[in-house]
């Protein structure tokens, strides 16, 4: 969805100082994480292409979930990467649009008391550009494609070419306004250990989705981002990662939930979160092997 995306999310931990420690990494939960709801199986699907293309229009609430695993570090990181927003699908001269708007994540890390948060007003700069989406039918069911549409953050340039590598790039931008260059992750490691990192991305998901019986749409998102880390606040944390998804679709689920259009902030959408949206995602205590 990781739209991302949402979709969009994956390299955002760089916690070498966690990757030390003695212990392993929390197990990650049974696979699929959900199976969504679909409503009346008697329910009959839209009968053509432009009834599915009516159906589909509409203000929804937006929540994906992506699964990342990064391998480069000296043990493996475990991450979800929980996003809500909300997604728009409007028909512009008979092609359904599909904008996507992003306005708080959660990360989850497979380490006992790490902590990362990603401000909200980092993740409200990134923009995704309105894309045209593929719709089509198979096995009597609806099916949306959002192709990708690489987009940068903390960086201005050209998003089909690979991200810059270099902290010192004239284009960098402070779109989170904090001071410094790139977006800032925060982190902590229980009560003795606070800091920053400052990074820039290149966005690259894309989605496939399903029309459910009951007018929602839910699938999974595929993730290529690129992350490069400017800086950070400590010596420890200013390092490399390079953390990628998981291959397993059912741990990188999205749902896209139809709301009354006058629900559209971060403050509206948490009020009938629990009501729409399932509980997020929990690593697994690592069990003990006789």
């Amino acid at each position: 969805m990781r739209q991302k995306g949402k979709w969009f999310y994956q390299g955002f931990l760089v916690f070498m100082f966690i990757l030390n420690s003695c212990s392993g990494p929390l197990e990650w939960p049974e696979s699929p994480l959900y199976v969504f709801e679909q409503g009346d199986p008697d329910t009959s699907q839209p009968a053509d292409l432009e009834s599915a293309l009516e159906k589909i229009s509409g203000h929804y609430a937006h929540y994906d979930v992506v699964a990342y695993e990064d391998t480069s570090t000296r043990t493996i990181m475990r991450t979800f990467i929980v996003s809500y927003g909300f997604t728009d699908f409007y028909l512009q001269e008979g092609r359904l649009m599909q904008s996507d708007r992003f306005v708080h994540a959660e990360q989850k890390l497979s380490r006992k008391n790490a902590e990362s948060v990603f401000r909200d007003e980092a993740v409200q700069a990134i923009k995704p550009r309105i894309q045209e989406v593929e719709v089509f039918q198979k096995e009597g069911a609806w099916h949306i494609f959002r192709p990708e549409t690489p987009s940068l953050l903390g960086i201005e340039g050209d998003p089909m070419k690979p991200l810059s590598t270099d902290p010192n790039d004239p284009n960098l931008t402070d779109p989170d306004k904090d001071g410094h260059p790139g977006v800032t992750v925060q982190i902590s490691v229980g009560k003795f250990f606070r800091g920053e990192i400052y990074i820039t991305r290149r966005e690259i998901f894309s989605n496939y989705l399903t029309l459910n019986n009951n007018g929602t749409l839910s699938g999974y998102v595929i993730d290529r981002s690129e992350q490069f880390v400017v800086g950070a606040s400590k010596k420890i944390l200013n390092q490399e990662s390079n953390p990628v998804q998981l291959p397993d679709t059912g741990l990188s689920p999205v749902l896209l939930v139809k709301v009354d259009p006058a629900i559209d902030s971060f403050e509206e959408l948490m009020k009938i979160r629990d009501d729409i949206f399932p509980e997020e995602p929990e690593f697994y205590q690592r069990r003990n092997r006789k």
